[in-house]
């Protein structure tokens, strides 16, 4: 496990958008999404719902 995975899936938690988290921390979308998805496999399960928003 490393320190940035978990530093990534905590800021994409409390912005509640891969777009945002990811513009806060300097990187690009995919990095994020891949370093989140590589700490989900290491602790196999699901973190993050990743189904698109509802639209009212």
């Amino acid at each position: 496990m490393d320190i940035r995975q978990l530093m990534y899936f905590t800021e994409v938690a409390k912005q509640q958008s891969f777009t945002k988290a990811a513009h806060t921390l300097h990187v690009t979308q995919p990095t994020l999404s891949k370093m989140v998805r590589q700490l989900e496999a290491e602790l196999s399960t699901t973190l993050l719902d990743r189904a698109k928003k509802k639209q009212c």
